[in-house]
């Protein structure tokens, strides 16, 4: 049996070379969005730099609330660079929030995790709205890890705080990186990668809603990954979904969240306006 090339199935930046017209494409539409949009930015959920979030309106008092948390493999990226995400979301009536986090080596992904449990219960004082939570690769673990947190055991927030989740391209077993010079930076051992994979925590309540997309021309490795949650999950009595977005990489799969014609968008939409948010 071939072993498997972690290194190639994981460093997406080594595979994709245009990444980085991508990302600077993402930065200048954002600082734009931001400098225009109807906005409440640099708001803080924590004392550190990066405990920061952004949020964008749709105008309505009681529209629904999307979280959307940017990837990077827990090192890289920020709100600033991912606002771009929150226009068309909010030209269909939904408010989204973009926070920002600490970075690996200075924090563990654990202490992320942590942070991003903070945000949501900030942002739950400050809106009392059920936030639809989605996030991209490093973002879409951190989705995954917010369904799955046992919210009752915080307090102030109510036990079922996060109840849908949409998982793009997401990381949920870390021990493959391990190996990969993306450990380099979050530094996991083989007992910290198992604590930080949500695939091996106890699933969600019965009745949780996660969906998971992977853009159709990533690796095996980010297939397998997004079918390995959503069926152990299911298993579990979470209501779960796949999607395989056709043309589209592990970086460009985020620009369909700017499409309202694109299934991803109109799956993402459809959580946010369901009864059950």
């Amino acid at each position: 049996m071939t072993a498997i090339d972690y290194e190639f199935e994981y460093n997406n930046r080594a595979r994709i070379p245009e990444y980085r017209a991508i990302i600077a494409r993402w930065r200048a539409t954002s600082a734009l969005d931001r400098q225009a949009a109807r906005a409440a930015l640099d708001q803080p959920y924590g004392v550190a730099e990066r405990q920061r979030y952004d949020v964008f309106y749709a105008g309505a008092p009681d529209a629904p609330l999307i979280v959307y948390i940017h990837g990077g493999y827990w090192q890289m990226g920020s709100r600033q660079d991912t606002a771009f995400i929150a226009r068309a979301l909010n030209a269909e009536a939904i408010d989204v929030a973009v926070p920002s986090y600490s970075l690996c080596p200075e924090v563990s992904v654990m202490q992320i995790i942590d942070e991003l449990r903070r945000c949501v219960a900030a942002l739950w004082t400050q809106t009392g709205k059920h936030p639809i939570v989605v996030g991209h690769s490093a973002g879409g673990h951190l989705a995954a890890a917010l369904l799955a947190t046992d919210w009752g055991a915080l307090p102030g927030v109510p036990a079922d705080l996060v109840r849908d989740a949409c998982a793009i391209s997401g990381v949920f077993e870390l021990t493959p990186l391990l190996a990969t010079t993306i450990n380099a930076a979050t530094r996991l051992d083989a007992r910290a990668a198992i604590d930080a994979s949500p695939l091996w925590w106890a699933p969600p309540p019965r009745g949780r809603v996660l969906v998971t997309a992977v853009g159709g021309d990533e690796t095996a490795e980010f297939h397998r990954q997004s079918r390995a949650l959503a069926e152990r999950w299911r298993q579990a009595g979470v209501h779960t979904e796949q999607l395989s977005i056709a043309g589209t990489n592990h970086f460009t799969i985020v620009d369909e969240l700017t499409r309202p014609d694109s299934a991803l968008f109109a799956r993402v939409a459809a959580l946010a306006r369901s009864p059950h948010a």
